[in-house]
């Protein structure tokens, strides 16, 4: 049985599973604001982690696991436009 991050993954093609729980290139304007906005609810989670980096690997995580249905194995591997989107540089 082939296996992907320990989940069964028969019915995926070779190409579907090598690319399972990534991003396939970056995600479109409307689905960075469906997928990746924090709101409110997000933001007191984000909150509670130590620290701007953990509380940016937890936003990254939380919003690609909406898009991707897993969670990154390493959350550093984002699109820059996603990363732009969940983390915007300071004015």
């Amino acid at each position: 049985m082939a296996m992907v991050r320990g989940f069964p993954v028969e019915f995926l093609s070779d190409a579907e599973a090598a690319a399972y729980g990534r991003f396939d290139g970056a995600p479109l304007r409307v689905e960075l604001h469906r997928v990746f906005f924090l709101h409110d609810a997000d933001r007191e989670l984000i909150d509670k982690r130590r620290g701007a980096p953990n509380q940016l690997g937890f936003a990254l995580q939380l919003t690609a696991v909406r898009l991707l249905g897993t969670f990154l194995p390493d959350p550093t591997e984002v699109p820059p436009v996603v990363l732009a989107y969940v983390a915007p540089a300071p004015d």
